[in-house]
């Protein structure tokens, strides 16, 4: 209790400016120390030309630690002439009670040493004139000695960068990252000549290749032709282009890492990193790749577009994350090599030479990726023209840029992010895998499927097709009092709130779970629902997605929408069979579909059912599972 009063106590003596440099770095600024047995207006050390040492080494330990932290301090940070003009804007203002305690920073004693490493503080929170006083009426010399390194100091006029210069050689892009184009360092481990294995590099070729007005229209105009074949990990891949009959690649059975044309670093330390995902059983030929990771990276570094629907997260996503990210970094290496040794050869270059062979940049760093992808910006931001390549000037970064898309199943919305906003010249591959059985083969309660197939001009207008279906012909089905508990399967919210106020408007005895339903909601009604208290449940995917509760008490199933996630129609089924044997006759299951479900359908029944139920011309198709079966 005494040293909490006592700290409270010693606040109250504190500036503004003290008590803001306390409450955002934990203690308070050095250079407002009280040292004992100096004067406190000035903090000036005075020492004479023969003397190596400070005359503060005279007081206390303390004292001289304090002032070296606060010198080291200033020699690793910089300085920014706008900070500097609203630190002296913030002497002006007016200094109110203090807010915070200090007792819990006199506790620790490493408060001071986290301080001297950068993390801490910045020196503009020092008033400019007493930083002056404290420096300038040193000489050189007895700067040394203190360990200030006036390079940072805003009072010596030029503002430099901290540099390490013990340990830059080892971080050194230059020296470490770079390539030279003349590809010297990848001569000894690749055949023929050095600018002839440069030249083979896949970024190389996909950078440097010069479109031209004909490429763009065809590429804007024509259909694009395309060619499939089997891969032995992938399975069934896809190969689509415009500008030229695509070649279907063939899988390499062994990695060659000299045909990977990684960049230097990334050989060594790629397969430490990747040796968590490699079997002990691998031959020594497979100590590079897994067989995923072997094909998906074959594909990737032909800078072709990519789409993999079969992620997963529990199962090969992180082997897929390293796999893309080596490709990645390969890229952004290389790329920086290349701005870096034409940093080089420009500065090498004669006084007004003109060499348009150093084009390496683009017009802009986009800090929203997505929103602001290869838009032409609207400010210049000071960049120098002279070294953007001819593709950004032209604005034809769309087709150069990459697009690599991973998803967890095929969806419609993936599949037209691919076809309709990717324009690699170099083409895409898909990998598209049809499912031959479906989930609907899981099902093990003995259960009637009625699919029932809406009509419906386009794809805007299916979700009102669907609305004014379900409540003109199936709704009126399950009125009846025998179709109690009947759970109906919503996959997407909007269409719940849909149908939860046409339910209200109607006067329907129902209840409803949604993915923000309280748990004393959900509770109150799944037990409304199991006691047949409520006829209808209302029930949303994304309830299912994030809690996976198992409602008893399902006797009639009705699936809005067929679901986004094909094992989740047999995961609801199933739940029928925590309800007992006592009313297994009359369990029924409807779904409604359209022809815009296609994938969705063939994930459920099978790529053959699937294709005949879109081409019958019956509306209705019945299957039946159960053990009997």
């Amino acid at each position: 209790m005494g040293k909490r009063r006592g700290g409270r106590e010693l606040l109250r003596g504190l500036s503004k400016k003290q008590r803001k440099h306390l409450r955002e770095f934990g203690e308070e600024h050095p250079f407002h120390d009280k040292v004992p047995g100096r004067p406190e207006a000035t903090q000036v050390c005075e020492l004479s030309d023969s003397s190596d040492k400070s005359s503060a080494e005279s007081d206390s330990e303390t004292e001289v630690e304090q002032v070296s932290v606060y010198h080291k301090l200033l020699a690793t940070l910089k300085t920014s002439p706008e900070s500097e003009s609203e630190e002296e804007e913030e002497e002006d203002e007016s200094e109110p009670e203090a807010e915070e305690s200090e007792t819990e920073m006199d506790s620790e004693g490493s408060q001071e040493s986290r301080e001297a490493d950068g993390g801490g503080e910045d020196q503009n929170d020092v008033p400019e004139q007493e930083e002056a006083t404290d420096t300038a009426e040193q000489t050189p010399s007895q700067q040394q000695a203190d360990g200030i390194d006036t390079s940072c100091d805003p009072g010596h006029g030029v503002v430099e960068e901290f540099t390490d210069v013990k340990h830059e050689s080892e971080f050194s892009l230059e020296t470490n990252f770079m390539e030279e184009e003349s590809g010297d360092c990848n001569a000894d481990k690749r055949d023929g000549s050095s600018s002839q294995a440069f030249s083979e590099d896949p970024f190389k070729q996909h950078m440097d290749k010069e479109l031209e007005e004909k490429d763009v229209e065809k590429m804007s105009t024509l259909p694009k032709t395309s060619s499939q074949s089997q891969w032995p990990r992938l399975g069934q891949v896809t190969f689509s282009s415009t500008l030229e009959k695509p070649k279907a690649l063939k899988a390499d059975k062994e990695v060659d890492v000299k045909q990977l044309y990684l960049h230097k670093p990334l050989e060594s330390t790629w397969p430490k990193v990747n040796k968590q995902f490699l079997s002990s059983v691998n031959k020594p030929s497979d100590a590079f790749f897994t067989p995923l990771q072997r094909e998906l990276f074959c594909i990737m570094n032909t800078y072709r577009d990519l789409f993999y629907p079969e992620r997963n997260a529990l199962t090969n996503g992180e082997e897929i994350r390293h796999a893309y990210c080596l490709h990645a970094l390969n890229h952004v290496l290389k790329a920086n090599s290349q701005v870096l040794s034409n940093n080089a050869k420009k500065r090498n270059q004669k006084p007004g030479a003109d060499n348009d062979d150093h084009r390496d940049q683009g017009l802009t760093r986009p800090k929203h990726l997505m929103k602001h992808v290869n838009l032409l910006p609207l400010d210049s931001h000071g960049v120098d023209f002279s070294r953007v390549r001819m593709l950004n000037l032209n604005n034809w970064c769309r087709y150069y840029r990459q697009t690599l898309l991973f998803s967890a199943l095929q969806d419609p919305q993936v599949n037209s992010v691919f076809n309709k906003h990717c324009f690699n010249y170099m083409g895409q591959v898909a990998v598209r895998n049809v499912p031959l059985s479906g989930s609907i083969s899981r099902v093990v309660v003995q259960l009637p499927h009625v699919f029932r197939r809406l009509e419906a001009e386009s794809l805007t207008s299916v979700i009102d097709t669907r609305f004014q279906f379900f409540i003109d012909k199936v709704l009126p089905e399950y009125r009846d009092a025998i179709m109690s508990h009947t759970l109906i399967y919503v996959p997407s919210y909007f269409d719940y709130v849909r149908l939860r106020n046409y339910f209200k408007k109607e006067e329907l005895n129902f209840t409803h779970i949604c993915e923000y339903t309280k748990k004393a909601g959900v509770c109150r009604a799944r037990r409304f629902f199991l006691k047949g208290e409520k006829q209808f449940l209302l029930f949303t995917e994304r309830f299912h997605f994030y809690k996976r509760y198992t409602i008893k008490g399902i006797r009639n199933l009705i699936f809005y929408e067929l679901p986004t996630y094909s094992h989740f129609y047999s995961e609801i089924c199933n739940m029928m069979k925590a309800t007992g044997n006592g009313g297994d006759a009359t369990w029924t299951c409807t779904v409604l579909y359209s022809k815009y479900d296609a994938q969705k359908l063939a994930a459920v029944v099978g790529i053959e059912r699937a294709a005949q139920m879109l081409q019958s011309k019956k509306n209705v198709h019945l299957f039946v599972t159960g053990e009997s079966e």
